[in-house]
């Protein structure tokens, strides 16, 4: 297992998503320079609080509250009760894998060492995601500014070995699972618990898990089009790359480069026979497509931006001492990724909905016969072979495309108008994740129907690289030759789709 040592480097995407899998161990930097200027921040706050200078959240009371001025004696008590009363999170937890992309990202925001806490701190969280210890976080109760509060306060309640998390894929109880990690509970200091809390790190961290499932639906989504493409004998010209030289969107370019790649051609003759252009769902497929891939260059930089800043409330400036009022907490950049993301996965499921149902069409499939159905003879009209697989797809879709409603448009004013616009963005980094489930979903359906699809058509007239899919599918998914429930293959196929297997 490979090592991400936070603090030494910026975090990418892909370290986000490696780490939420458990492929990558965690350890934080012990370069003396990271490790005294996070030590620096503390001590800013220690002073501070000796000479009773106000400062927002460690003698002051939390948001609206701002004006309450509380005794140095109370600032532990402050601190520790800050997670606790806002342990008022609903609704499904966030599974093991979101859970260790949320602890993650928050270190790594910390360790941007503007946030005032100790270096044992960073080391306690490092430790819990190498022991395979991950919070118990509800995944409902953020408006996402001021950042992921109630939710992150799952992450400072287990460091306090308070509430229930997560450990080999059942739920203990905080201090077993610290005790697990070889940690003690950990009393948070002023500033501490605020700094966990205050912070874009379940959006963050639910949009880099979004973004890389995206990633791979696109992939695939070419593929199965030019799947598509071969099963039904459609014309190439649709993909030549001029087109795109035309009009040089580079998503668009490189989602016709995949196609031509698994077609195993370059250089495309122009259309020939009577139906000289394709439906839109085969022929725009590049169009479609390109954008999700050209929104996933888009979100890349603005995401990494996010996972390396500072996202509390206030900052300390180790250097000067200086202490910054703002609010970085604010999610509106993530927000719009989560937005964008959703939009256009949702774009993608619809359009494999629509090429399944020409597949299932013998009207306009090539010559297949009517809904995939590989049964002849008398007996053929008593089996309907993909017609209810078309119809769950479709559900699908539509639900995918529900959840497309930007979420940003629904700030609303909470917490005694302190919080009077807010970013919505855990709710549309939620939706990210829903949208790229559904859309798996969708992609596993088509999946199947395609492998369907070339085993009537025959192996001797699809390209190697379609071949070579039809064989991928095949060693875990039996063909349908007759009536028989496909739920479990849909699992099976949603899979490989996940895992980048076809």
């Amino acid at each position: 297992m490979s090592e991400l040592v936070v603090g030494a480097g910026p975090l990418r995407i892909e370290d986000v998503v490696r780490v939420a899998h458990g492929e990558r161990r965690v350890r934080v930097s012990s370069e003396p320079a990271f490790v005294e200027r996070i030590a620096r921040g503390a001590a800013v706050i220690e002073r501070r609080l000796a000479d009773n200078v106000p400062t927002y959240g460690v003698n002051t009371g939390f948001g609206a509250s701002v004006k309450n001025t509380v005794a140095t004696q109370q600032a532990l008590t402050l601190a520790t009760n800050l997670p606790r009363y806002h342990g008022c999170g609903v609704g499904p937890l966030l599974s093991e894998e979101e859970s260790r992309a949320v602890m993650l990202v928050r270190l790594g925001s910390l360790a941007a060492g503007y946030s005032g806490v100790r270096p044992v701190l960073l080391e306690n969280l490092a430790a819990l995601l190498r022991a395979g210890v991950a919070a118990a976080i509800p995944s409902r109760g953020s408006v996402g500014a001021s950042g992921d509060l109630t939710p992150l306060s799952y992450v400072a309640a287990l460091l306090m070995g308070e509430r229930t998390a997560w450990l080999e894929g059942k739920l203990v109880d905080a201090r077993e699972a610290l005790a697990h990690a070889g940690l003690a509970p950990l009393a948070l200091w002023p500033k501490e618990s605020l700094a966990i809390m205050n912070g874009t790190s379940i959006m963050a961290a639910l949009s880099c898990l979004g973004f890389a499932r995206a990633a791979q639906i696109a992939r695939t989504a070419a593929l199965l089009t030019a799947t598509v493409l071969e099963a039904m004998g459609a014309q190439r010209a649709h993909f030549d790359a001029r087109l795109f030289q035309a009009k040089p969107h580079a998503g668009q370019a490189e989602c016709a480069r995949w196609i031509r790649e698994a077609l195993g051609v370059e250089a495309i003759p122009e259309a020939r026979g009577t139906r000289i252009q394709e439906r839109y769902s085969i022929r725009c497929a590049p169009h479609v497509i390109g954008v999700l891939v050209d929104a996933l260059s888009m979100c890349r930089p603005i995401l990494e931006v996010e996972l390396n800043g500072a996202s509390d409330n206030p900052l300390i400036d180790p250097d000067t001492g200086d202490v910054l009022h703002g609010g970085n907490f604010y999610g509106g950049h993530v927000c719009m990724v989560a937005d964008t993301l959703k939009t256009q996965l949702a774009n993608v499921a619809d359009l494999l909905d629509r090429q399944l149902v020409l597949l299932n069409d013998p009207v306009q499939n090539g010559g297949l016969p009517e809904n995939l159905n590989m049964v002849r003879g008398a007996e053929r009209y008593a089996h309907h072979g993909f017609k209810a697989m078309e119809i769950t797809a479709s559900a699908l879709t539509a639900e995918a495309l529900k959840l497309t409603m930007p979420a940003s448009v629904f700030s609303r004013s909470t917490e005694g108008h302190n919080q009077d616009k807010v970013s919505m963005g855990s709710i549309a980094a939620l939706d990210l994740q829903a949208v790229a489930e559904l859309t798996e979903s969708v992609t596993a359906v088509h999946l199947i129907a395609c492998a369907q699809a070339v085993e009537l058509r025959g192996l001797e007239h699809v390209s190697p690289r379609v071949a070579e899919l039809f064989r991928n599918v095949r060693a875990h998914i039996e063909p349908t030759l007759g009536d028989r429930p496909m739920d479990a293959d849909i699992v099976k196929a949603r899979e490989l789709v996940q895992r980048g297997l076809v």
